[in-house]
């Protein structure tokens, strides 16, 4: 049981990625690692603060200052978690970036009428962001001139429609290169990134996520991971808030 959980924390949680691929030669032998457990238990910490900044700003039209200031943690959490996932020895190799990118679609799409009713069509949905985050690191990985340069038209023109804007997918980046290949630059770089979430924020709640993820490799939190829920619950609460704020 010792041995498996000290191998467990080897390497990053991965969605589906095939145990082969953890000894892929080509990865960055220096990847960032961390508990199963405890990526999940951050990936639940956000889906909670997501929850409650929903609720303060389309329930509570933002009464709460405080539930406001820790819903800024949610995309750098989120963003994180994916972005640890995808920085996985083998995850490209593995196909990992195009099946997110098709989940993360399917459930965009399903989250978009709930969402045009509480903001608009403009900016899209979070999970687009992501998405998006995820279209460029797999261009990235790719390689090769005309994939960084695609990498770098989808960045700014689709930072431009997704909610959070080009920060998000800065931090998403920043998050995705320091768990390639952790040092004090990629570190640097990243809060950084963070730090400018507070251009759409207006505060600096997101740089709290960075002492909240680096506590969370120093400790194993025993939770199973919960693929669906993360993708289903989206839609469904922001559902949930549109039929509560429908007119009577």
């Amino acid at each position: 049981m010792k041995a498996r959980r000290s191998s467990e924390r080897t390497a990053l949680v991965c969605e589906d990625v095939p145990m082969p691929c953890l000894a892929n030669p080509t990865a960055p032998a220096t990847a960032w690692s961390i508990s199963g457990g405890s990526l999940e238990a951050l990936k639940w910490v956000g889906l909670v603060l997501m929850t409650g900044d929903h609720v303060n700003k389309y329930l509570l039209q933002d009464a709460s200052p405080t539930l406001y200031a820790l819903g800024r943690m949610v995309m750098p959490l989120f963003g994180f978690a994916l972005m640890a996932n995808l920085a996985r020895p083998g995850a490209f190799e593995a196909g990992i970036h195009l099946r997110v990118m098709r989940r993360l679609a399917v459930f965009a799409l399903l989250a978009t009428p709930a969402f045009v009713r509480l903001v608009g069509w403009w900016p899209l949905n979070i999970l687009v962001t992501l998405g998006l985050a995820t279209l460029i690191v797999w261009l990235l990985e790719c390689g090769g001139a005309v994939a960084r340069v695609a990498a770098l038209i989808a960045f700014l023109i689709g930072g431009a429609l997704v909610e959070f804007w080009w920060p998000a997918l800065l931090c998403c980046l920043g998050a995705w290169g320091f768990a390639r290949r952790p040092d004090a630059v990629r570190m640097l770089l990243w809060a950084l990134a963070a730090a400018s979430l507070s251009v759409v924020n207006g505060n600096f709640s997101a740089l709290a996520v960075l002492p909240l993820i680096l506590g969370a490799r120093h400790v194993d939190i025993p939770l199973r991971r919960c693929r669906w829920v993360f993708y289903a619950y989206y839609p469904a609460h922001l559902s949930l808030i549109a039929v509560v704020l429908r007119p009577a």
